[in-house]
C-alpha cells in the first residue's frame, strides 16, 4: 500500500511539474517586449547576447557586480545542487552511464555545500533588514523545504542507511511502469515527500526564475534601437 501511494504520488507530481512548467514556459514566450530594454553595457549582436546570457547562466555574471556575497552563497548552492541532482541519476539509469560514476563522490560531499549555501541565503532574508522586510512566508518556506531535502538526503547518508537496492529498484520500476516495493525508512519517506512537495509547486514558486532568465528583456535583447528603428 505504501509503494502504491508513493508511485501515484510521484506520477501526479511529474505531471503537475510538467504541465506547469511547459504552460509558465508558454506564458513567458508569448508575452510580448515591444520595447528595447537591455540592461547596459549590453550586446550590439545575436552572439554577444549568447555569451551574456551563457555568463549569467554558469557564472551569474549580474549578481556578481551586485553583490559578492548573495552571488556566493547563490552560486556555491546552485554549483552544489548540479552536483546532486547529476549523482541522484544513478537511481534511474542502469547499467550507470560512466560520468554520473564519477561525479558521485563529488555530489555526496556537494550536499554540505548545499546545505551551507541554504543556511547563509536564509541568514541573510532574516539578518538583512532590507530583505527581511520584502521577504514572503512563502520565501522562508520555500528555504525551508530545500533545506529539509538536504538534511534528510545526508541523514540518510550518514546516521539511518536505507536500501539502496531497492529504492533503485523502486525508481527504475516507476520509469518503466513496473512498480516495486519502496522501503519503509523513516527518513527516506520524509526525503521522498519533500521532494514531492517541491516538484509540485515548483512551476508555481519563484524558483521558476531558472528558465524565466531566458526569458527576460533586459538580458536577452541585442542593444540595436537605433539601428531597428532605421
Amino acid at each position: 500500500m505504501l509503494s502504491t501511494i508513493y508511485a501515484v504520488l510521484f506520477y501526479i507530481a511529474m505531471a503537475v511539474f510538467t504541465v506547469g512548467l511547459v504552460y509558465r514556459i508558454r506564458l513567458y514566450a508569448r508575452t510580448p517586449a515591444p520595447l528595447k530594454i537591455p540592461t547596459t553595457p549590453a550586446p550590439v549582436t545575436r552572439s554577444g547576447v549568447v555569451l551574456r546570457m551563457a555568463k549569467e547562466v554558469v557564472f551569474f555574471e549580474s549578481l556578481f557586480k551586485a553583490n559578492k556575497w548573495i552571488w556566493l552563497f547563490g552560486w556555491v548552492f546552485h554549483v552544489a545542487l548540479l552536483l546532486v541532482l547529476i549523482r541522484h541519476l544513478r537511481y534511474f539509469t542502469e547499467p550507470v552511464w560512466w560520468w554520473v560514476k564519477w561525479a558521485q563522490p563529488f555530489g555526496l560531499y556537494a550536499g554540505f555545500a548545499l546545505l551551507g549555501g541554504l543556511f547563509a541565503l536564509w541568514v541573510r532574508r532574516i539578518a538583512v533588514e532590507r530583505i527581511r522586510y520584502i521577504s514572503a512566508p512563502s520565501d522562508h518556506l520555500m528555504l525551508l523545504l530545500l533545506i529539509g531535502i538536504g538534511i534528510s538526503g545526508l541523514m540518510m547518508k550518514f546516521v539511518a542507511h536505507t536500501d539502496i537496492v531497492a529504492l533503485k529498484a523502486f525508481v527504475l520500476g516507476l520509469v518503466y511502469f513496473s512498480w516495486q516495493p519502496l522501503p519503509a525508512d523513516p527518513l527516506l519517506l520524509i526525503h521522498l515527500g519533500l521532494v514531492l512537495v517541491l516538484m509540485i509547486i515548483f512551476p508555481f514558486s519563484k524558483l521558476l526564475h531558472a528558465p524565466g532568465l531566458f526569458f527576460s528583456p533586459s538580458r536577452n535583447q541585442v542593444d540595436n534601437p537605433r539601428e531597428q528603428r532605421g
